[in-house]
């Protein structure tokens, strides 16, 4: 028996398989739900940047036939700022954890959306730090047990989304891999937007996160749990804020239009001066 050949394995650097990710992980969900709107907006792939940091979800690029920068934690967007102002022509996306995002990353992140830097930036939201074992992060759930939470974590986390459309950003979604065609869509109009664009992708991590806080390292029961705590945004609209605590909401939250960040510019006066 002989079996079609994905459609999208020639975006797909072979030669670095196997792949990094553990059984059951959602990043190699995410990987193909973005290759997926690469083909679907027929991109050319060779015109564009890959930026990833340090985790599980900075190696998706790497599998990727793109122009990758892969370096250190939590500084994926001032490398994807200084690529961008000096070839605006390139399209830049930038692969982060939670942690990456918006721990050592997150003053990063405030500005890339205040200035709306036109990237789009994909968070996988794995509840911790999964790469090196299993830490609590700022997106971990309050009282989840984690490698460094062993009596459940006393922090409550941040709301990704809710910072993003606060700090400026011009679109912003949160999807889940349970939910794939949503997923598509949310990183397909990502791909399309014009503008700093935050897709946070909800994620199962069985290896850590599902075994220390859900007592389970099995994928299928991670991404049940998952699905136990996604609310749709029209029928989030229609809860109060009790039915919605320990929720996350999924949808669009904000995809609006203004103008891209282009560098220090000062404006000439009919004088030939300069209004700063």
């Amino acid at each position: 028996m002989t079996f079609p050949i994905n459609p999208l394995r020639k975006y797909v650097r072979e030669d670095r398989m196997p792949h990094f990710f553990c059984p059951g992980c959602g990043c190699g969900q995410v990987l193909g739900s973005f290759l997926r709107g690469v083909d679907a907006l027929s991109l050319d792939i060779n015109k564009m940047a890959t930026v990833a940091g340090v985790g599980c979800t900075a190696r998706i690029p790497v599998y990727m036939k793109t122009d990758t920068l892969h370096g250190v934690h939590g500084r994926t967007l001032p490398w994807a700022t200084g690529i961008k102002l000096h070839s605006p022509e390139t399209k830049v996306i930038v692969f982060a954890g939670d942690g990456d995002a918006v721990s050592i990353g997150g003053n990063h992140f405030i500005h890339a959306a205040r200035r709306n830097l036109d990237v789009l930036m994909i968070v996988v939201n794995n509840f911790n730090f999964a790469m090196t074992g299993g830490q609590v992060a700022p997106m971990t759930p309050a009282g989840s047990v984690t490698m460094t939470t062993p009596y459940g974590s006393g922090e409550p986390p941040f709301d990704l989304c809710a910072l993003a459309v606060a700090a400026g950003a011009t679109y912003v979604a949160r999807t889940a891999t349970p939910y794939i065609p949503q997923m598509d869509q949310a990183i397909q109009k990502g791909l399309e937007h014009k503008g700093f664009g935050v897709v946070e992708v909800l994620s199962q991590c069985p290896t850590h996160f599902g075994r220390y806080a859900l007592g389970s390292g099995s994928p299928a029961k991670t991404l049940d749990w998952i699905r136990g705590i996604c609310v749709p945004k029209a029928k989030a609209d229609t809860l109060s804020p009790e039915d919605l605590r320990g929720k996350l909401v999924t949808g669009e939250f904000v995809s609006v239009s203004r103008p891209v960040f282009k560098g220090s510019t000062f404006l000439k006066d009919e004088n030939g001066g300069h209004n700063s």
